[in-house]
C-alpha cells in the first residue's frame, strides 16, 4: 500500500494489525518470555517476587507497543520536542524530589507508579535528534553553529543522569546520541577531534569519578584485587557462566542463584543465571534472537523514506545493541560493571516498558515507510 505525504491513513484496526512487522514482534515477545522463565528459576521455582510482575509488565508492554504502532508518523514527529522536554523536566524533578535508594537518587514517585525517567530519556533523545536533523539541510549539518543544538540535547540529560549518579545510563545515552550524529552525516573530523580530546582528558575524567566508580574500573582490570568486595560480582558471574558448560545444568538447577552466590541475579546478572542453566546452546539462542531483532530493525531503517524515520529507527536499534553488548560484556568480565540491564529479560518495569515503546515506534515507522516529511 502506498502513501503520499498528505494522504491520511484509512485502514481498519484489524488490517493495520495484520500489516505490522510480526517477525520483530515475535522475537521481542520470545525474549520477554525467556525473562519470565528465568526470573521464575532465579526465585527457586516461584513466580514471586519477580516472574509474575515481569509477566504482567510484559503483557502491558506488548499492548503499549501495539498501541504506539498505530500512531501516525506525523503525530510522532510533531510531538518529539514535547516528549523530550517533558522527560527533561522529570529528570529535574528527580534531582529535586527523587527517591533515594542504595546511595542513588534515580526514581520519581508520582503516587500510582515509581518511574526511572533516565530510562525513558533514551526515547526522548532519539526523538528530538531525529526531528532536529529532519528539519536541517544536509549542507548545514556539519557547521559548528548547527551542532550546538544537538550537542546540547545530548549533554543536558546526560549531565543530570550522571549526577544521580548513574554512570551506566549516562554512557548509554551519550553513545546513542553520538551514533545518531554520525548517521545524520556530521563530518567525521568532529568525531576524530572528540576522540582525541577524550584520550587527553582521561586523567581529569578519572579524578571526576566517584571512588566506587574508580574501584569498578580497577576491579574490571583485576577482579582479584577485591574478591570479596567490588570484584565479587565479576568472579561469581564468570564461575556461573563457565559452570554451565555446553548444555547447562538444567532449568531451575543453577547453584549460583539457588545458593545466592551472585548479587543482582534478577537484574544486571540475569544472563549469568540463564547461561549456567541453559549452557552455551541456550546462551547462543538468546544472542541469535537479539541479532534477529537488530537485523529486522536496521532493515526497516533502510526502507523508510524520511530522515526522521530513518534516524528514529536506527536510534532504537543502536540503543538495543549497546544495552545487549554492554550487559553481556559486563557479566563476562569484558567490561566494567556499570549497572546496565539486559533488554526484555532483566527484571525492571521502566526498562522493559521503555524497550517496548521503542519497538512500537519502530513498528509505526515501518507501517508508514513511504510517508515522507518536509525538510527545513
Amino acid at each position: 500500500m502506498t502513501f503520499s505525504r498528505h494522504q491520511p491513513l484509512r485502514q481498519s484496526y484489524a488490517d493495520t494489525i495484520r500489516e505490522l512487522h510480526w517477525p520483530l514482534i515475535i522475537v521481542v515477545t520470545l525474549l520477554g518470555l525467556i525473562g519470565v522463565a528465568t526470573l521464575y528459576s532465579v526465585a527457586g521455582g516461584s513466580f514471586e517476587p519477580w516472574a509474575m510482575r515481569h509477566a504482567v509488565r510484559l503483557v502491558a508492554g506488548m499492548g503499549l507497543m501495539l498501541a504506539i504502532a498505530m500512531l501516525d508518523v506525523r503525530v510522532i514527529h510533531s510531538s518529539a520536542y514535547i516528549v523530550y522536554g517533558g522527560l527533561l523536566a522529570l529528570l529535574v524533578g528527580v534531582e529535586l524530589f527523587g527517591d533515594k535508594s542504595m546511595g542513588a537518587q534515580r526514581w520519581l514517585d508520582i503516587g500510582f507508579i515509581r518511574l526511572q525517567p533516565s530510562e525513558f530519556m533514551r526515547l526522548g533523545l532519539v526523538l528530538a535528534l531525529a526531528r532536529y536533523f529532519q528539519s536541517s539541510h544536509f549542507d548545514d549539518i556539519s557547521m559548528p553553529q548547527y551542532l550546538l543544538m544537538p550537542v546540547a540535547l545530548i549533554a543536558a540529560p546526560a549531565t543530570l543522569i550522571y549526577y544521580q549518579p548513574d554512570l551506566g545510563t549516562t554512557l548509554m545515552l551519550a553513545g546513542v546520541g553520538i551514533a545518531i550524529l554520525f548517521l545524520a552525516g556530521v563530518n567525521w573530523r568532529y568525531f576524530a577531534a572528540a576522540g582525541t580530546l577524550m584520550v587527553v582528558s582521561i586523567p581529569f575524567v578519572w579524578q571526576a569519578l566517584r571512588p566506587y566508580q574508580q574501584e569498578r574500573v580497577l576491579v574490571f582490570l583485576d577482579p582479584e584485587r577485591d574478591p570479596l568486595g567490588a570484584g565479587y560480582h565479576i568472579i561469581q558471574s564468570k564461575i556461573g557462566i563457565g559452570s554451565g558448560g555446553f548444555f547447562g545444568k538444567g532449568f531451575n538447577e543453577g547453584t549460583q542463584s539457588r545458593l545466592n552466590f551472585l548479587p543482582e541475579k534478577h537484574t544486571d546478572f540475569i544472563f549469568t543465571i540463564f547461561a549456567e542453566e541453559m549452557g552455551f546452546i541456550g546462551s547462543l539462542a538468546i544472542i541469535v534472537l537479539f541479532v534477529l531483532a537488530l537485523i529486522f530493525i536496521f532493515l526497516i531503517a533502510r526502507q523508510v523514506r524520511s530522515v526522521f524515520a530513518r534516524l528514529l529507527v536506527s536510534g532504537m536499534g543502536i540503543s538495543l545493541f549497546l544495552y545487549v553488548l554492554v550487559n553481556m560484556a559486563m557479566v563476562m568480565g569484558l567490561a566494567p560493571v556499570v549497572g546496565v540491564p539486559l533488554p526484555f529479560i532483566s527484571y525492571g518495569g521502566t526498562s522493559l516498558l521503555t524497550f517496548f515503546i521503542g519497538m512500537g515506534l519502530v513498528l509505526a515507522m515501518e507501517r508508514q515507510a513511504l510517508i515522507d516529511l518536509p525538510r527545513g
